[in-house]
């Protein structure tokens, strides 16, 4: 019975390193993400502009691309039924 017992302890004491060397991996690898990502960080913050003014931009660029995609649509449909008119007339001519 006593074998038994220190064979649990083993098993638990030998579990138990293993998982805190595995928590040091992952430990070791956030510290790393954490540190790539104050490195990003800094690369865009050391211009002019902080992040959130960026963000801002990036925004308003998305929505006068959103508007010229739209106005690029509006010409493409009026410059085809053009073309269809052009056609119809020299089929009729």
């Amino acid at each position: 019975m006593e074998a038994q017992a220190w064979a649990r302890l083993e098993e638990a004491v030998s579990g138990t390193l293993t998982r805190i060397v595995e928590l040091r991996v992952h430990l070791q690898e956030a510290q790393d993400q954490g540190r790539n990502m104050q490195d990003l960080l800094r690369k865009f913050t050391g211009g002019e502009e902080d992040p959130s003014k960026l963000a801002v931009r990036l925004q308003e660029l998305e929505k006068a691309n959103q508007d010229l995609l739209e106005r690029l649509a509006k010409g493409r449909a009026g410059v085809e039924r053009l073309l269809a008119r052009v056609r119809f007339l020299e089929e009729q001519g």
